[in-house]
């Protein structure tokens, strides 16, 4: 009974903040404007500053993990290949594209950040994960879009330099940047700034959570059904029985073991919706696969993370 309190005081309250933001939007008091708003805020702002928050408020030498970002990035990468041979069972081109991004793409950042927040305190794992998949996030959700496009002809130099692009001006792999510098450099903390960056940090979560839950359609939910429930699958399902043991072999625990869980069983990241439509797609199996990961993680994630928490790995 303690090993299922402990998950759900992980899980639970996340998920109560986004109900919240999805009642918020039932009653009318958030439109989808502000909650687009909201989250345009969190990934330049709040995420941003938690992360140099955290990585300022400990030591670098012991936060950074050579092998945990090296495995963050190949689970990333096969997870990616693995989906890209499994797209080919969909007959239209243009769907594949859309079904390899909400296959792998996690909302690893915000979520990430959220459970090690609610279970350590600290959200510092989380920038590792973000170094290891996020620029590989980017370069693939560009590349495997731009080749399936309706409306493009293969992968052109301006969608090269978009990734390009994409991944140097990341608000939160710049936090990340500024942060490490910060202090590898050691320089101090006035405490005007201290307190300023942790206020700002704590409106990261909630906000961003709340905005989540308002963009929640269960209308958009029901297209394009199969191809989604099978993306579902993947991404809350199978990647995490595949690469969680690699995890666990590799002695990763605690705040690692949780981190890999995000960045493997997560629910599909709201921004694939914005890229896929921006590259010329349909995006309805990316709107279907983001509600349908974000509903049914409430309950994959609590039990993966029982299951760690019983064989005492976390």
């Amino acid at each position: 009974m303690d090993n299922l309190v402990y998950c759900l005081n992980g899980t639970v309250p996340i998920f109560v903040m986004m109900l919240l933001g999805l009642f918020l939007r039932k009653i009318n008091y958030f439109s989808q404007a502000f909650a687009d708003k909201l989250n345009s805020y969190v990934f330049k702002v709040g995420l941003p500053v938690m992360m140099f928050k955290d990585l300022t408020g400990s030591d670098f030498f012991q936060v950074w993990d050579t092998s945990f970002v090296l495995f963050c990035f190949f689970a990333t990468l096969l997870s990616i290949l693995l989906t890209a041979l499994l797209s080919r069972l969909l007959k239209e081109r243009p769907l594949r594209g859309e079904f390899i991004q909400v296959g792998y793409r996690s909302s690893v950042a915000l979520l990430g950040a959220a459970f090690l927040e609610n279970l350590y305190g600290n959200a510092g794992a989380a920038s590792l994960v973000i170094i290891g998949a996020v620029p590989l996030y980017n370069a693939a959700a560009v590349t495997v879009l731009s080749l399936t496009s309706p409306t493009q002809n293969g992968l052109s130099k301006g969608a090269l330099k978009k990734v390009a692009k994409g991944v140097a001006t990341n608000p939160i792999i710049l936090g990340i940047v500024v942060g490490l510098v910060w202090t590898l450099l050691r320089l101090p903390i006035p405490t005007i700034l201290e307190k300023s960056v942790s206020s700002v940090s704590a409106t990261a979560t909630p906000l961003g959570l709340m905005a989540l839950g308002a963009s929640f359609d269960w209308k958009k939910a029901l297209g394009r059904i199969r191809p989604a429930l099978g993306a579902t699958c993947l991404k809350l399902v199978v990647f995490v029985a595949i690469f969680l043991p690699v995890a666990v072999a590799m002695g990763f625990r605690d705040d690692k073991l949780v981190a890999t869980l995000t960045l493997l069983g997560s629910p599909t990241t709201v921004s694939c919706f914005v890229m896929a439509r921006n590259l010329g797609h349909e995006g309805t199996i990316t709107s279907s696969t983001v509600m349908l990961t974000t509903a049914f993680s409430a309950f994959t994630l609590t039990l993966w993370l029982y299951l760690l928490k019983s064989m005492a790995f976390i």
